[in-house]
Protein backbone atom coordinates (compact mmCIF):
# COMPACT_ATOMS: atom_id res chain seq x y z
CA UNK A 1 0.00 0.00 0.00
CA UNK A 2 1.77 3.14 -1.14
CA UNK A 3 1.83 5.78 2.01
CA UNK A 4 1.30 8.83 0.63
CA UNK A 5 -0.42 9.34 -3.34
CA UNK A 6 -0.85 13.22 -4.43
CA UNK A 7 -3.17 13.44 -7.66
CA UNK A 8 -3.35 16.37 -9.57
CA UNK A 9 -3.43 18.58 -7.07
CA UNK A 10 -4.15 22.59 -7.87
CA UNK A 11 -4.34 25.51 -5.31
CA UNK A 12 -4.93 29.40 -6.29
CA UNK A 13 -4.82 31.82 -3.41
CA UNK A 14 -4.38 35.22 -5.60
CA UNK A 15 -2.10 33.44 -7.78
CA UNK A 16 -1.63 30.11 -8.86
CA UNK A 17 0.57 28.07 -6.26
CA UNK A 18 0.21 24.49 -7.17
CA UNK A 19 -0.84 23.22 -10.82
CA UNK A 20 -1.23 19.61 -11.14
CA UNK A 21 0.92 18.46 -8.47
CA UNK A 22 1.31 14.73 -9.01
CA UNK A 23 3.70 12.33 -7.23
CA UNK A 24 3.75 8.91 -4.79
CA UNK A 25 5.82 8.41 -1.54
CA UNK A 26 6.77 4.80 -1.47
CA UNK A 27 6.98 2.51 1.49
CA UNK A 28 9.64 2.38 3.56
CA UNK A 29 11.74 5.60 2.36
CA UNK A 30 12.88 8.81 2.89
CA UNK A 31 11.20 11.07 0.54
CA UNK A 32 12.29 14.94 0.52
CA UNK A 33 10.05 17.68 -1.13
CA UNK A 34 12.40 21.04 -2.17
CA UNK A 35 11.61 24.37 -3.58
CA UNK A 36 12.30 28.01 -2.50
CA UNK A 37 10.47 29.40 0.30
CA UNK A 38 6.86 30.70 -0.48
CA UNK A 39 6.39 28.47 -3.55
CA UNK A 40 3.81 26.58 -1.98
CA UNK A 41 5.50 23.60 0.25
CA UNK A 42 3.54 23.75 3.22
CA UNK A 43 0.72 24.80 1.47
CA UNK A 44 0.69 21.03 0.25
CA UNK A 45 1.80 19.54 3.39
CA UNK A 46 -1.70 21.15 4.80
CA UNK A 47 -3.74 20.10 1.79
CA UNK A 48 -2.59 16.43 2.39
CA UNK A 49 -3.49 17.01 6.12
CA UNK A 50 -6.79 17.99 5.61
CA UNK A 51 -5.41 21.40 6.76
CA UNK A 52 -6.51 23.43 3.71
CA UNK A 53 -9.01 22.16 0.89
CA UNK A 54 -7.27 21.99 -2.74
CA UNK A 55 -9.08 23.33 -5.74
CA UNK A 56 -8.47 19.94 -7.32
CA UNK A 57 -7.21 16.61 -7.09
CA UNK A 58 -6.91 13.97 -4.52
CA UNK A 59 -4.72 12.91 -1.87
CA UNK A 60 -4.50 9.30 -0.34
CA UNK A 61 -3.00 8.40 2.99
CA UNK A 62 -2.27 4.41 2.84
CA UNK A 63 -4.90 3.95 -0.03
CA UNK A 64 -7.73 6.21 2.09
CA UNK A 65 -8.92 9.68 1.13
CA UNK A 66 -7.06 12.20 2.87
CA UNK A 67 -10.54 13.60 4.41
CA UNK A 68 -11.57 11.10 6.18
CA UNK A 69 -10.39 10.84 9.50
CA UNK A 70 -9.02 7.24 9.35
CA UNK A 71 -6.38 8.51 6.80
CA UNK A 72 -4.70 10.19 9.45
CA UNK A 73 -4.71 7.57 12.29
CA UNK A 74 -1.20 6.08 11.20
CA UNK A 75 0.51 9.92 10.39
CA UNK A 76 2.32 11.95 12.95
CA UNK A 77 3.04 15.40 11.74
CA UNK A 78 5.27 18.18 12.85
CA UNK A 79 4.91 21.68 11.42
CA UNK A 80 7.34 24.16 10.96
CA UNK A 81 6.41 26.91 13.21
CA UNK A 82 5.79 24.41 16.69
CA UNK A 83 4.45 25.54 19.56
CA UNK A 84 3.10 23.14 22.04
CA UNK A 85 1.44 24.96 25.43
CA UNK A 86 3.68 26.42 27.44
CA UNK A 87 2.64 25.49 31.03
CA UNK A 88 3.16 21.84 30.29
CA UNK A 89 5.64 19.97 31.39
CA UNK A 90 7.73 18.03 28.01
CA UNK A 91 6.90 14.68 29.36
CA UNK A 92 3.03 15.76 30.19
CA UNK A 93 2.93 16.86 25.98
CA UNK A 94 4.67 14.00 25.17
CA UNK A 95 2.63 11.87 27.38
CA UNK A 96 -0.51 14.25 25.54
CA UNK A 97 0.66 13.16 22.30
CA UNK A 98 0.87 9.36 22.46
CA UNK A 99 -2.87 9.05 23.96
CA UNK A 100 -4.04 9.93 20.46
CA UNK A 101 -1.92 6.94 19.08
CA UNK A 102 -3.51 4.48 21.97
CA UNK A 103 0.10 4.34 22.88
CA UNK A 104 1.80 4.73 26.62
CA UNK A 105 4.61 6.93 27.49
CA UNK A 106 7.54 4.22 27.62
CA UNK A 107 10.30 6.36 29.88
CA UNK A 108 13.23 3.83 28.76
CA UNK A 109 12.13 4.35 25.02
CA UNK A 110 12.08 8.41 25.64
CA UNK A 111 15.64 8.72 27.45
CA UNK A 112 17.00 6.72 24.78
CA UNK A 113 15.43 9.05 22.21
CA UNK A 114 17.05 11.77 24.01
CA UNK A 115 20.15 10.64 24.32
CA UNK A 116 20.31 10.12 20.41
CA UNK A 117 18.83 13.43 19.73
CA UNK A 118 21.22 15.03 22.47
CA UNK A 119 18.36 16.43 24.63
CA UNK A 120 18.91 15.98 28.12
CA UNK A 121 16.15 13.70 29.57
CA UNK A 122 15.45 15.72 32.93
CA UNK A 123 14.32 18.64 31.11
CA UNK A 124 11.21 16.42 30.32
CA UNK A 125 10.28 17.17 33.66
CA UNK A 126 10.87 20.75 33.61
CA UNK A 127 7.61 23.21 31.80
CA UNK A 128 8.25 24.02 27.89
CA UNK A 129 7.98 27.52 29.04
CA UNK A 130 11.67 27.25 30.20
CA UNK A 131 13.12 25.85 26.49
CA UNK A 132 15.42 26.86 23.81
CA UNK A 133 13.90 26.46 20.15
CA UNK A 134 15.92 23.80 19.61
CA UNK A 135 14.96 22.20 23.01
CA UNK A 136 11.49 23.03 21.72
CA UNK A 137 11.95 21.15 18.47
CA UNK A 138 13.73 18.17 19.91
CA UNK A 139 10.08 18.09 21.65
CA UNK A 140 8.10 17.52 18.98
CA UNK A 141 10.89 15.27 17.30
CA UNK A 142 10.79 12.62 20.95
CA UNK A 143 6.67 13.07 19.71
CA UNK A 144 6.98 11.79 16.55
CA UNK A 145 9.61 9.34 17.11
CA UNK A 146 7.83 7.39 20.23
CA UNK A 147 4.45 7.80 18.39
CA UNK A 148 5.78 5.19 15.99
CA UNK A 149 3.38 6.20 13.32
CA UNK A 150 3.76 4.41 9.93
CA UNK A 151 4.31 7.94 7.73
CA UNK A 152 5.50 10.92 9.55
CA UNK A 153 5.11 14.35 7.97
CA UNK A 154 7.94 16.82 8.78
CA UNK A 155 8.02 20.44 7.70
CA UNK A 156 11.69 21.94 8.00
CA UNK A 157 12.62 19.68 10.94
CA UNK A 158 16.08 20.68 10.75
CA UNK A 159 14.83 24.31 12.10
CA UNK A 160 16.32 25.52 15.32
CA UNK A 161 18.81 22.88 15.15
CA UNK A 162 22.42 23.32 15.52
CA UNK A 163 25.09 20.95 13.73
CA UNK A 164 25.42 18.38 16.19
CA UNK A 165 21.68 18.00 16.36
CA UNK A 166 21.14 17.74 12.49
CA UNK A 167 23.59 14.78 12.45
CA UNK A 168 21.65 13.44 15.21
CA UNK A 169 18.52 13.98 13.66
CA UNK A 170 19.83 12.47 10.60
CA UNK A 171 20.50 9.28 12.06
CA UNK A 172 17.36 8.81 14.01
CA UNK A 173 15.09 9.58 10.69
CA UNK A 174 17.71 6.33 9.25
CA UNK A 175 16.61 4.61 12.10
CA UNK A 176 12.99 5.11 11.95
CA UNK A 177 13.18 4.16 7.61
CA UNK A 178 15.23 0.86 8.70
CA UNK A 179 12.43 0.39 11.24
CA UNK A 180 9.23 0.06 8.24
CA UNK A 181 8.52 3.28 8.69
CA UNK A 182 8.25 6.19 6.17
CA UNK A 183 9.65 9.76 5.90
CA UNK A 184 8.36 12.81 4.27
CA UNK A 185 9.61 16.11 4.97
CA UNK A 186 10.80 19.40 3.65
CA UNK A 187 13.60 21.53 4.16
CA UNK A 188 15.96 24.22 2.75
CA UNK A 189 18.80 22.37 3.74
CA UNK A 190 20.06 20.56 0.60
CA UNK A 191 22.99 19.00 1.87
CA UNK A 192 21.06 17.24 4.32
CA UNK A 193 18.53 15.39 1.95
CA UNK A 194 21.52 14.53 -0.55
CA UNK A 195 22.47 12.35 2.15
CA UNK A 196 19.26 10.44 3.44
CA UNK A 197 16.65 10.76 0.83
CA UNK A 198 16.00 7.95 -1.21
CA UNK A 199 13.26 10.49 -3.35
CA UNK A 200 13.27 13.82 -4.04
CA UNK A 201 10.23 15.91 -5.57
CA UNK A 202 11.35 19.49 -6.54
CA UNK A 203 8.29 22.11 -6.70
CA UNK A 204 8.70 24.62 -9.56
CA UNK A 205 6.84 27.66 -10.39
CA UNK A 206 3.88 25.75 -8.94
CA UNK A 207 5.25 22.67 -10.91
CA UNK A 208 6.56 19.59 -10.21
CA UNK A 209 9.69 19.59 -12.40
CA UNK A 210 11.61 16.22 -11.16
CA UNK A 211 10.89 13.68 -8.75
CA UNK A 212 13.35 10.63 -8.40
CA UNK A 213 16.87 9.87 -6.88
CA UNK A 214 18.98 12.49 -5.54
CA UNK A 215 21.62 10.85 -7.59
CA UNK A 216 19.44 11.00 -10.81
CA UNK A 217 18.75 14.87 -10.21
CA UNK A 218 22.56 15.75 -10.16
CA UNK A 219 23.22 13.50 -12.99
CA UNK A 220 20.38 15.25 -14.62
CA UNK A 221 22.20 18.70 -14.06
CA UNK A 222 25.83 17.13 -14.23
CA UNK A 223 26.42 18.33 -10.75
CA UNK A 224 28.30 16.92 -7.86
CA UNK A 225 25.82 18.22 -4.77
CA UNK A 226 21.82 18.79 -4.92
CA UNK A 227 22.35 22.43 -3.89
CA UNK A 228 24.06 23.22 -6.99
CA UNK A 229 21.49 21.17 -9.32
CA UNK A 230 18.39 22.92 -7.86
CA UNK A 231 19.93 25.95 -9.04
CA UNK A 232 20.15 25.18 -12.59
CA UNK A 233 16.99 23.46 -12.34
CA UNK A 234 15.49 26.73 -11.34
CA UNK A 235 17.06 28.91 -14.01
CA UNK A 236 19.79 30.47 -11.62
CA UNK A 237 23.68 29.99 -12.48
Amino acid sequence: MIPLKISEISKTFAQPVLNKVSFDVNPNEIFGFIGLNGQGKTTLIKIILDLLDQDNGEVEIFGVSRVLPEARKRVCYLPEKFHPSVHQKGEEFLKFVLDFYGKKYDAAKARQLCENLDLRFEVLKQKISGYSKGMTQKLGLLAVFLSEADLVILDEPMSGLDPKARIALKRELIAYKNSGKTVFFSSHILSDMDEICDSIAILNNTQISYCGSPQGFKKKHNEDSLDKAFLREIGVN
